[in-house]
């Protein structure tokens, strides 16, 4: 318990340091989330070993990755990206599982990847969307065409994940009971946003006006009540906790429109992007470990394999787009979808305390992760503009 405040610390200062060395280079702008698993690195045991991502620290870690989902729900704007986007997003990352699975399938064949085929083929189609939405809104992309249809695309790769996991990987019941489980809530979901979008009694609507500029602050309350709500309910319900988040941020953003609910917004902004968000990027970088790299003679082979297979993978949906991004948008676009990490962590830690998946391919897997959100998003920044496809 002692550490616990000097750790904190370290965690805060990173924090800090992070936004500060983002605005630092003229020539290439690194994003601040990439900053901040890199300091969480150097501070980790794997580097010079001034944390832990233990105990309490790893407490807020989690807090902040439930935090960090509950924004992404709060940020998809359904009436934006319906239709269109939302097809072809949805299209797009059923194509990029198939191809996923064929390619894991044939690397675990030959031996070359020896992961359990349809945890890779899952982590290899996420796209981490709780990493994209604070470097697109720094961007300021998300109300473009081209943020409404990554916003779409990331929606899907986060979301498609989330329900395979919650459906096959991580069943506590028979699957008749975890199928009514999943129904169970999926009604209450829509029942909650339901209520959000239809019952809103004047004298309720006076009273959250009334305390948004008080302490009391309820409709901030009522919104860390309704993610709290919707985290247990999925613990409960055997999925896991991100989904709950997930669709916590999802009935919040229906409920909240106008002048009030952008107040509200700046309000979540400063819990979460201020102070929860960071310390689950911070430490997300504690926890890798680099020596997984050099732990085995194809380490760094499987990596760089992985890396490029997420890139593959996520990019090949690109065809469905070629009619609705313009050439010089696509490789972003590609390099913004295979983006992925929260959640390759968690598919890696379920495999593994399942016992489908060895700590050293867990390793490997979760370093492709990580190369991925260092390298596709500043890629992706400083390719905006100046590549162009030949079709």
């Amino acid at each position: 318990m002692e550490s616990y405040p000097t750790e904190l610390l370290l965690i805060a200062g990173a924090a800090m340091l992070a936004p500060i060395l983002a605005e630092l280079p003229k020539t290439i702008r690194i994003p601040v989330v990439v900053l901040e698993i890199l300091l969480g690195v150097l501070i980790g045991p794997h580097a010079f070993g001034l944390a832990n991502p233990t105990g309490m620290v790893a407490t807020m870690g989690e807090l902040g990755l439930a935090f960090l989902l509950f924004m992404v729900g709060l940020e998809i704007d359904f009436e934006k990206i319906h239709g269109r986007p939302m097809s072809l997003a949805i299209g797009g990352w059923f194509l990029s599982l198939f191809v996923a699975l064929v390619l894991m399938y044939f690397f675990n064949t030959i031996g070359l990847i020896q992961t359990p085929p349809i945890l890779a083929a899952v982590a290899l189609s996420t796209t981490a969307l709780g990493v994209l939405v604070p470097i697109l809104r720094d961007r300021d992309e998300l109300n473009t065409q081209f943020g409404t249809f990554m916003l779409a695309a990331g929606a899907a790769g986060e979301f498609g994940p989330l329900v395979v996991i919650s459906m096959v990987l991580i069943p506590s019941n028979s699957t008749v009971i975890h199928t009514f489980f999943m129904l169970l809530f999926i009604i209450i979901a829509f029942t909650a946003a339901n209520i959000a979008l239809n019952a809103r009694p004047s004298r309720l609507i006076e009273i959250l006006k009334k305390t948004m500029q008080s302490s009391g602050q309820l409709p901030v309350r009522i919104c860390i009540l309704l993610q709290i709500l919707f985290v247990a309910l999925a613990d409960k319900f055997g999925m896991n906790i991100v989904m709950g988040a997930f669709t916590a941020g999802i009935v919040v953003s229906l409920a909240i429109k106008g002048k009030e609910g952008e107040l509200l917004r700046d309000k979540l902004d400063a819990i979460g992007y201020g102070f929860l968000i960071p310390i689950f990027f911070i430490v997300a970088g504690m926890r890798f470990d680099v020596s997984a790299l050099w732990s085995a003679p194809m380490a760094p082979v499987q990596v760089a394999l992985l890396s490029g297979l997420l890139l593959l993978v996520r990019g090949i949906p690109l065809f469905l787009y070629r009619k609705e991004l313009s050439p010089e948008e696509q490789v972003p676009f590609a390099l913004y979808s295979a983006t992925g990490l929260p959640l390759i962590v968690i598919i890696s830690e379920i495999g593994v305390s399942s016992g489908y998946m060895p700590q050293d391919r867990a390793s490997v897997l979760v370093c492709a992760g990580m190369v991925s959100v260092v390298l596709f998003p500043m890629l992706a920044s400083r390719l905006r503009g100046k590549l162009v496809l030949p079709w």
